[in-house]
């Protein structure tokens, strides 16, 4: 695996290297001490997939306030998305700011996302699906989100949502108090 920070302090893009020959090739997604050895989370405590139907789907921006410190790493095991995180640590020299990258099938690009970081992703392609591995245990009254196109962000999504969920569209704008917890992140 090739790994690569991500401008953001604590955000990594994961490559695979792939071992090629007639039949295709064999590549690792993952390795305990190759992550560990970049001081990335050794143990992953949840998985979950998430399927969209349609090309524009949009989730997010979501993350789980503290004490809970989820971090994800999100790989699209079919089709695309434009992938989105962003740092929520006050204090950090990435706050408010984000990073964006596209995750498809074909590069089989990873992305890690830290703990005190906002995530979300919309579909260039329908039918796409996407893996996330968790550090930690999903804790539905930790749950929380901001706008996906807060203006605080400055995040230019590729195209119009076609889909949204409700409980994503009722997501507050930004507001610099529900950061706070995240400051020593």
């Amino acid at each position: 695996m090739r790994f690569t920070t991500g401008q953001l302090p604590g955000v990594w893009f994961v490559d695979v290297e792939r071992l090629a020959d007639d039949r295709g090739f064999f590549a690792r997604t993952w390795c305990a001490r190759e992550f560990r050895e970049h001081g990335l989370p050794d143990t992953f405590r949840q998985a979950s997939i998430s399927y969209n139907r349609l090309a524009g789907t949009l989730r997010g921006l979501h993350f789980q306030k503290p004490p809970s410190r989820e971090g994800k790493l999100v790989r699209c095991v079919h089709g695309a998305v434009f992938d989105v995180v962003v740092d929520l640590r006050p204090g950090s020299p990435g706050f408010l700011r984000h990073v964006s990258v596209e995750l498809t099938a074909a590069n089989r690009r990873a992305i890690y996302v830290p703990p005190g970081f906002a995530h979300g992703f919309q579909t260039l392609d329908a039918d796409t699906e996407v893996q996330y591995q968790m550090t930690d245990d999903y804790q539905p009254g930790l749950s929380s989100g901001f706008r996906w196109n807060d203006p605080a962000f400055g995040i230019a999504w590729p195209l119009e949502p076609t889909a949204m969920s409700g409980q994503d569209r009722a997501c507050p704008d930004f507001e610099p108090a529900g950061c706070e917890a995240f400051r020593n992140y």
